[in-house]
């Protein structure tokens, strides 16, 4: 591989990353929102009012297959839909207060093991993966 990366380190992240996602995912409500809806939740939380095209970019999807999802949104009061002041063509969908909760609720599983988890590593191991999770949210965005 370039730059001489080890095929041993590029299955190591590989796998301990699916594994973590997996367990994350084993630990979200039954009866949560699907992992599309919760996409576009998480997107608009983060990046504030978008279009659905950016959305649809930034999740690496086809505008198409987020029609639906969004209108699910909408239509459950987790997100607004605005027209865009500079074009008015475009929506601008942002998160609603329920869409913030929903977020919250969905979240808050996943987060009380894998704090749980994290207690039983040591300060320094906690700070190994502080700069891992920076390392892999740089990764995800390339």
């Amino acid at each position: 591989m370039a730059n001489d990366i080890s095929p041993e380190l590029v299955a190591q992240v590989r796998r301990g990353a699916t594994r973590l996602a997996r367990r994350l995912r084993a630990e979200r409500p039954a009866d949560g929102l699907s992992l599309n809806k919760l996409a576009v939740l998480s997107h608009l939380h983060r990046n504030g009012p978008s279009t659905p095209g950016e959305i649809a970019v930034a999740e690496r999807q086809q505008p198409q297959s987020l029609t639906r999802v969004i209108a699910d949104l909408e239509q459950a009061g987790l997100i607004i839909r605005e027209r865009d002041e500079r074009d008015r063509r475009q929506s601008v969908l942002s998160l609603s207060p329920d869409g913030l909760g929903a977020l919250a609720v969905d979240a808050s599983g996943r987060d009380r093991w894998l704090a749980q988890a994290l207690r039983e590593l040591n300060e320094t191991e906690r700070q190994v993966l502080r700069l891992a999770a920076t390392l892999m949210e740089e990764l995800s965005e390339l």
